[in-house]
């Protein structure tokens, strides 16, 4: 697959997160990429650096950060706020 012309997002996300199944969440955003790594905000030893990294490390080309919120029926929604960090 060409990876030059697919983005490969690291969800960033916020809200409720305790009834949150990340997997399943983030499969059903039905995201097009090759890779997604994703970034809790509350997380203390994984951030968008090591998540930008491991992407760059598996051989990504265009990465975008996009923001999610967790709603309250366990379900992330994009905001449409988007960083493109690389690519």
């Amino acid at each position: 697959m060409n990876n030059e012309n697919r983005d490969n997002p690291l969800c960033c996300w916020r809200g409720p997160y305790d009834d949150l199944d990340m997997e399943e969440a983030v499969r059903r955003l039905d995201i097009k990429a090759d890779r997604v790594e994703t970034v809790f905000g509350r997380s203390l030893h994984f951030d968008v650096m090591d998540a930008w990294w491991r992407l760059t490390a598996k051989g990504m080309k265009k990465i975008v950060c996009m923001l999610a919120e967790a709603t309250n029926d366990s379900e992330l929604r994009l905001t449409g706020r988007e960083l493109r960090l690389c690519g």
